[in-house]
């Protein structure tokens, strides 16, 4: 069975993870810069860039063993969310559906 709908939902959701993380980043940076203390934004972005490469391998994986890329997918929707919530939304819907359809 052809898994190209989960590669290509797990792949979209983590390319808007990268977008999400970096913009998280951005605005730690920016929050550091302004407030002149350590802005905890930044690391939860470098969490959130993480588990978005964690999609993208899930993504990849999903068409070789469905159920361990699935639940890779899973596990980069859901952290990532918890990362840094509201940016991470959109890539959350796509690999959460992407990661049921492969489990």
């Amino acid at each position: 069975m052809s898994r190209t709908t989960e590669f290509v939902l797990g792949l979209i959701g983590g390319i808007f993870g990268f977008g999400g993380a970096l913009f998280a980043i951005f605005f730690g940076a920016v929050d550091e810069a302004v407030s002149g203390s350590t802005s905890e934004v930044t690391g939860l972005g470098w969490g959130a860039f993480l588990f978005s490469i964690l999609a993208i391998v899930g993504a990849i994986v999903v068409k070789i063993n469905p159920k361990i890329g699935g639940t890779l997918m899973l596990i980069s929707g859901i952290g990532g969310l918890i990362s840094i919530s509201m940016f991470y939304v959109l890539a959350t819907v796509f690999l959460v559906i992407a990661g049921l359809m492969g489990i």
